[in-house]
């Protein structure tokens, strides 16, 4: 797509949204020392995105790494805890939190290097099932047959699949119990990181029209928030898709919204530009187990977009 060609006459309202909230925190936000540095930061904020007609809300101001967030996404729904993953696939946003020297100072000595605990994926598929180090897996092969059990626990609730079946089922997709959770307090000191983004629901009104809230406790701004938007928008869509529904809307609550230090100068410039209207998404096929989804089934269609702003993500 042309960089140069003009911005549609409707303009876009809904990026707009995310500007404002650039802003307002530049503006009125009050600056606090945290666990990682500095932050300019106000709290409570929400943002509605539409997903109808296959819109995605793919950021404009900046070139968004759209292709980075799906294979994430599609982490998570498989409930992989392991970064060397998403390494293999030339995905680096959990490297921060991976090594040696930051495991070690959340008391995760136990952990390997790119060993995440039971973070994101881990608990939408298997929700508070025992987590067991990749160091205490080892151990156990050598132990006697009898002994081995304990190391070898799955179980727990999956909560993703829950709601795929819900959804599938006419009679229980209109539930509003359709509740998935990162954040479980029983865990959380297991995990290299807390969950940010920690809740969401999703809804069916009109027979078939599926929308998801998503609870956001900690939100990095100018790293982070394209590609929460995005992710949660991807996932409504994937499972709107996958459920024989329609994807409808995507509606964002933020706790703590801040901006780093390092990062003021860089959202100056995006908050000058002028947004493109969103792109949209197609996806090409159903599969039969939500596992089973890849990047390449995910088309995006008139993405248009300013040049990139690099900012250092804070681990």
């Amino acid at each position: 797509m042309d960089k140069n060609s003009s911005v549609a006459e409707e303009g876009n309202k809904e990026e707009e949204q995310y500007l404002n909230l650039i802003r307002e925190i530049l503006t009125r936000g009050t600056w606090e020392e945290g666990r990682n540095g500095r932050t300019k930061s106000i709290f409570g904020h929400s943002m509605r995105f539409s997903l109808q007609d296959g819109k995605i809300p793919i950021l404009t101001t900046k070139k968004t790494a759209w292709k980075t967030c799906l294979k994430e996404l599609l982490w998570f729904i498989r409930g992989e805890t392991d970064n060397k993953l998403l390494q293999d696939q030339g995905v680096h946003i959990w490297d921060g939190n991976s090594t040696r020297e930051f495991l070690d100072s959340r008391g995760l000595n136990n952990y390997d290097v790119n060993e995440l605990g039971p973070i994101y994926g881990r608990q939408w598929r298997n929700f508070n099932a025992p987590y067991i180090s990749k160091k205490d897996k080892r151990f156990a092969e050598g132990l006697p047959e009898n002994e081995k059990l304990y190391y070898n626990i799955e179980g727990g609730v999956d909560q993703l699949q829950q709601i795929i079946d819900a959804l599938k089922d006419p009679a229980q997709r209109t539930s509003r119990r359709l509740i998935m959770t990162a954040w479980n307090p029983c865990q959380l000191d297991n995990m290299a990181l807390p969950p940010c983004h920690i809740l969401c629901q999703f809804n069916v009104h009109d027979g078939n029209k599926l929308s998801c809230s998503m609870y956001q406790r900690s939100n990095d701004e100018a790293c982070g928030t394209s590609f929460n938007i995005a992710s949660y928008s991807f996932l409504t869509h994937l499972i709107a898709k996958h459920c024989g529904l329609e994807a409808y809307e995507f509606v964002y609550f933020k706790g703590n919204c801040h901006i780093y230090e390092e990062h003021v100068d860089g959202l100056k410039l995006q908050i000058t530009r002028e947004p493109y209207p969103f792109p949209t998404v197609s996806i090409k096929q159903v599969r039969e187990n939500i596992n089973d989804y890849c990047v390449d089934d995910f088309e995006i269609h008139n993405y248009q977009h300013h040049e990139p702003i690099k900012f250092q993500m804070v681990a």
